[in-house]
């Protein structure tokens, strides 16, 4: 399954983009991770259900993110992904 996310909150200069590259990354998730102009941080992850709730719950643990509010929805999976990155 592949799911967008939206994060607001305190999810810039906080590590954020870093902290969930690593936990995809262990979880053996894919996507990407980015900053929005607007303070907000966008993300998409694939990976099994567990591997995916897994990651939100390790990104939220972050010393000093705060998300505020989540954006969450389904998304059509995409073959070929092979890693997670920040861009």
């Amino acid at each position: 399954m592949r799911r967008y996310y939206r994060f607001y909150g305190r999810v810039q200069g906080v590590g954020f983009r870093y902290r969930a590259q690593q936990a995809a990354r262990s979880l053996g998730v894919t996507g990407w991770v980015t900053n929005l102009y607007d303070g907000s941080v966008e993300m998409e992850a694939q990976g099994k259900e567990e591997e995916l709730d897994r990651l939100l719950a390790m990104i939220r643990q972050g010393r000093y993110v705060d998300v505020a509010d989540l954006t969450v929805k389904e998304i059509e999976e995409r073959e070929g992904d092979l890693s997670f990155v920040i861009i």
